[in-house]
């Protein structure tokens, strides 16, 4: 093979095409990128039983991104209590991993138990002087509750979801996760800092929200006035996120309700996605997830157990395309299993939100299920 040698050769210099980076992050080779992921453990590309496909599956996800498994007992703590009636409110605390106690709101029904139980996940937003205070409302001596209610107006129709939940006969608990409300800190501008800082710590952002959240369901399971076998995850935006994904590691979450969070990785890997922005991506990214998986495929993981997915027409933030590929993909894993009727996934108009009708349809479609 020929040489090349540069002091003999006038070498003329090569004009770049284009930008070698788009204006919003992505590199130019994006789609050549795309095109090479092959979700090598998702269900399409591994067919065959799905309970294999799932014992074949789950370890090299746990793998992935369960990286601080907690040895601390929960020790439970409750701050503070508010009678709202039908229900008790409670400011709660409790250690959600070895290097972390933190607060949540609890909502325990009057009467005798046990009762069902949602685990209220909260959503992004880039607000993050609330969280837990997203989906229950706050106690009455808190500061954030013109915040709480501005946020439910916008989102919920002006409810509190699972305040909603706790009058229904659930109990209901949600979280800060870090980055929100009692853990707040860092702002939008702080997250892409907080979670390369992780990354160089061994774990990710991600996963640290994912391993709380587990944590979150054990104490939920461990509550006396809680029936153990009717505890569902509950989430809007990245809460739906956060709830397929725990319905897929754990086993004490017996149905979920995700509510505009569902697409696939590639149908939102696209110039102009919020997906593509970095930072609040972070605390939605686990390295190398997809390589492996798309995201259809983790929440599929929760098969056969009853899921609810909700997407929206005019949905900014989720190619209808994008959504509709996604509910093929579970309905495919839910009717492998026989179990087609425990799978409900579907399209609402209008945009990203969790409207008093959807929230309705939802908790109809939960009391059925844990009836």
């Amino acid at each position: 093979m020929e040489r090349m040698k540069i002091g003999d050769t006038c070498v003329a210099a090569v004009q770049p095409s284009g930008s070698a980076i788009l204006e919003d992050g992505l590199p130019a080779f994006h789609e050549a990128l795309k095109a090479g992921i092959t979700h090598s453990l998702g269900f399409s590309q591994v067919g065959g039983d799905p309970v294999c496909w799932r014992e074949k599956a789950l370890p090299v996800l746990r793998e992935l991104i369960l990286t601080l498994p907690a040895a601390k007992e929960l020790a439970p703590e409750v701050l503070e209590t508010e009678d709202r009636g039908t229900y008790q409110a409670a400011r709660v605390a409790f250690n959600a991993s070895d290097e972390s106690r933190i607060e949540g709101l609890l909502l325990t029904p009057r009467g005798r138990g046990p009762f069902p139980a949602a685990l209220c996940l909260h959503d992004h937003g880039s607000r993050f002087d609330i969280g837990k205070e997203k989906c229950i409302r706050p106690l009455s001596g808190a500061v954030c509750k013109d915040a709480a209610s501005d946020w439910a107006r916008r989102y919920f129709s002006g409810r509190f979801y699972g305040d909603t939940l706790a009058e229904r006969g659930y109990v209901v608990f949600a979280a800060d996760a870090l980055g929100w409300g009692t853990r707040q800190g860092i702002g939008y501008d702080g997250q892409q800092a907080l979670a390369c800082n992780l990354l160089n710590l061994g774990t990710s952002l991600a996963g640290l929200v994912l391993q709380e959240d587990v944590r979150a369901a054990e104490f939920l399971q461990s509550m006396s006035e809680v029936d153990p076998t009717r505890i569902a995850a509950i989430g809007f935006s990245m809460g739906a996120f956060r709830a397929w994904q725990l319905a897929a590691l754990s086993p004490i979450v017996q149905a979920t309700v995700a509510v505009c969070w569902m697409a696939t990785s590639k149908g939102l890997m696209v110039p102009g996605n919020n997906h593509v922005r970095g930072q609040s991506a972070f605390y939605m990214t686990h390295p190398g997830l997809v390589r492996y998986f798309d995201y259809p495929d983790v929440a599929a993981l929760a098969a056969p157990r009853p899921m609810l997915v909700y997407g929206a027409r005019e949905d900014h933030l989720f190619p209808p395309a994008a959504v509709e590929e996604a509910f093929a993909k579970l309905a495919e894993v839910w009717a492998a299993h026989g179990t087609s009727d425990r799978l409900e996934t579907r399209f609402w108009p209008g945009g990203h939100v969790f409207s008093r009708t959807q929230q309705e349809a939802a908790f109809r479609w939960l009391d059925r299920v844990f009836a």
